[in-house]
């Protein structure tokens, strides 16, 4: 039981959760402080557009290339922009890939940026752009905050309150998430990097495991603030992409980092099952060679991020190559496409095409490279 279910929910919690938890409120703080100097840079010089949206995109999550698609409806930025955005995002998949190896998310990274900054100016030299073809206002007009998002552009995580109240008596459900991260991630850091003896560090706790105990309380706190907020496939939104206040920031990286959590936790609890109850370790998975490459750009077409982090996921778990991984995550857009498809229909269904093309064409070329 321990092994089969517990173990891998600890995993998703420790080995992810935390990182990503800190991560998306560190990056939610510099779009809080410096986000709007980007963008109005941006519009003041449009031939720097596919740079800029690179290195937005590229930005782990998805609020990099959110924060470009109302620009975009409102003409102020080339489609070539949004594409190069939408390139080079690996969405909320990137913080899965961040967590389990920095440096191997710093090249793929990397490389995103470069195949999103080549892909962006291809677009803008040919002069594709659907939105040319139809009349439209210059100013765009407002756009509602989806559903379960609170008026001040935060997460409305009344939901999880109400669903934590029973365990938590009048704690936000975002209060009670920080809470447990930070013991969590004080731990998380000696044992993940090998730093301590996690025989040791039971022993000192009168033999309670805190990785395993706090893992797994923080994968179920994570599963009733997901719960609590709908199930929501994405969070990210034209106004949680600028966060107005530190404590939105912290209630928006709450919910992002459980959203990531949750379905990480399918990920690594249903590869664990699966390769217990049949023996299956990924060495005859068919996602292999050119099909592979093709299926993982196909399943990038998919709006939104969780099959995104559960495809990541088998990566990390072992059962993905390399090239397929590359090949999903040039071709997913996250959840920037949503917006888009919001404001700019036909351009949102060209770009998540266009987006494809260098998806197959890099994960190939890496399948005679490696």
């Amino acid at each position: 039981m321990t092994e089969l279910v517990l173990r891998p929910l600890a995993d998703a919690f420790m080995q992810v959760g935390v990182y990503v938890a800190v991560m998306v409120a560190f990056f939610g703080w510099l779009r809080w402080r410096h986000g709007d100097r980007v963008t109005d840079g941006l519009t003041r010089r449009p031939r720097l557009g596919p740079l800029v949206g690179a290195l937005l995109g590229v930005s782990p999550g998805c609020g990099g290339a959110i924060i470009l698609m109302p620009l975009y409806a409102r003409r102020k930025v080339s489609f070539g922009t949004v594409v190069a955005a939408l390139t080079a995002t690996m969405g909320d998949s990137s913080w899965v890939v961040l967590a389990w190896n920095p440096l191997f998310a710093l090249k793929i990274h990397a490389l995103l940026f470069a195949v999103g900054l080549v892909t962006g100016y291809a677009v803008d030299a040919l002069g594709i752009d659907p939105a040319r073809a139809v009349n439209h206002r210059v100013a765009a007009a407002p756009t509602p905050a989806p559903v379960g998002l609170a008026a001040a552009g935060g997460p409305d995580l009344a939901g999880s309150r109400r669903l934590l109240g029973g365990l938590l008596p009048r704690v936000p459900a975002s209060t009670a998430f920080w809470g447990l991260t930070t013991p969590a991630f004080a731990v998380s850091v000696p044992v993940v990097f090998q730093l301590v003896d996690p025989g040791a560090l039971t022993r000192s706790f009168g033999g309670v495991d805190p990785y395993l105990a706090l893992g797994v309380l923080g994968s179920l706190t994570a599963a009733l603030i997901f719960a609590g907020g709908g199930g929501k496939l994405a969070d990210d939104s034209l106004e949680t992409a600028q966060p107005r206040s530190l404590r939105q920031t912290l209630r928006h990286s709450a919910h992002e980092a459980s959203f990531v959590t949750v379905w990480v936790a399918v990920a690594y609890l249903g590869w664990q099952v699966v390769t217990t109850a049949t023996g299956f370790d990924g060495s005859q998975l068919a996602l292999t060679g050119l099909v592979g490459v093709l299926v993982g750009a196909g399943i990038g077409l998919i709006p939104g991020c969780a099959v995104q982090i559960v495809f990541t996921g088998l990566y990390v778990s072992g059962g993905l190559p390399l090239p397929t991984l590359v090949a999903n995550a040039i071709s997913q857009d996250g959840d920037a496409l949503i917006p888009l498809a919001a404001l700019r229909r036909h351009s949102a269904a060209l770009a998540t095409v266009i987006t494809t093309v260098p998806a197959a064409a890099v994960g190939a070329a890496l399948l005679v490279l490696l």
